[in-house]
């Protein structure tokens, strides 16, 4: 496990080595599941993405207004762009309140039960993203 997290580090850092605010590769080597991807986005217990967002998700009566829209979000970012802002957008942006869903290292007060686990999974990363890459406007 501790493998895994120092490769997804190392993954998350090394577009930024080169001035890009991307992570390039796929996480998992393949591309994500958009349908998986829209239930994770739209989910109350797994992505929680919608109490700061808001989107094109009709059926969800209640949306963020904190953060931008998700609409579009695949005409505004690469796929990169996206997996970068979701695994953990510290990289980007220090002072962000977006949640590092892939990190796991150098965060502080979480539960000791959550302790060294990602809040989303590689695999669940790059569905969101091949979702959020079908959000065109």
């Amino acid at each position: 496990m501790r493998l895994l997290a120092a490769l997804v580090a190392v993954a998350c850092t090394a577009g930024l080595a080169s001035g890009e605010d991307a992570i390039q590769k796929s996480l998992t080597g393949a591309q994500g599941d958009p349908v998986r991807g829209r239930a994770i986005v739209t989910s109350r217990q797994v992505g929680l993405c919608l109490l700061c967002h808001s989107g094109p998700f009709p059926e969800e009566r209640f949306q963020g207004n904190l953060a931008p829209s998700l609409a579009g979000a695949g005409s505004r970012w690469s796929e990169g762009q996206l997996r970068q802002r979701i695994a953990d957008s510290s990289q980007i942006t220090p002072a962000t309140i977006m949640p590092a869903y892939h990190r796991t290292e150098g965060l502080t007060r979480v539960a000791p039960a959550f302790q060294g686990k990602p809040v989303l999974s590689a695999q669940q990363i790059e569905d969101v993203v091949a979702f959020l890459m079908t959000l065109k406007n």
